[in-house]
């Protein structure tokens, strides 16, 4: 695919499938990733961050699980599948900080103790179902990828982007954006 090209599916894909909502919360698919990359573009980090942001859960897209697979007891590796479709178009920073953005909560449980009492009910459950609280020795090892940093910040503008009144701006206007994360 062109670079224009996989821009347009990604545009279409969630302007067609982004309208469920996003499991438990009170917002759609396409409202949660158009906040976390509203965040990520509020603090003034790269095109690669902010497409990171805007796309951290295309998994929920791209399986035909449902919407509260969740509460059916079903981790849907949505970080895995968006990373391995990413991985052929995007830069490393995109892929990574998809891909470690679930990884990334858990770490933060562990680090910082009361991040878990921040945590929405929904989040609360998948982080069982994504194997809970992480070990010293996760950490450790969570903490030698090079985009670690970049996943935690993903993490933290994830977890803000579940307000269901806030206005942001429509996924047309990261075209530029998501074209420059591109390999």
């Amino acid at each position: 695919m062109e670079k224009t090209q996989v821009v347009d599916f990604i545009i279409e894909l969630f302007n067609t499938k982004g309208g469920d909502l996003y499991g438990g919360e009170a917002v759609t698919q396409l409202e949660h990733g158009l906040q976390a990359a509203h965040f990520a573009k509020q603090n003034k980090v790269s095109d690669e961050l902010i497409t990171g942001s805007l796309l951290h859960d295309i998994g929920h897209l791209l399986h035909d699980l449902p919407d509260d697979a969740t509460e059916q007891g079903i981790d849907d590796v949505h970080e895995a599948l968006g990373a391995q479709f990413l991985t052929k178009y995007f830069k490393d920073e995109v892929v990574e900080s998809v891909k470690l953005h679930v990884a990334a909560k858990r770490y933060l449980c562990f680090v910082e103790p009361s991040y878990y009492d921040t945590l929405s009910p929904v989040s609360k459950a998948s982080l069982l179902l994504q194997g809970g609280i992480m070990s010293e020795f996760e950490k450790e090892t969570f903490e030698t990828n090079l985009f670690y940093k970049q996943a935690v910040d993903l993490r933290r503008w994830d977890d803000m982007a579940k307000d269901p009144t806030l206005k942001v701006d429509p996924i047309e206007s990261y075209r530029t954006t998501i074209q420059n994360a591109l390999k």
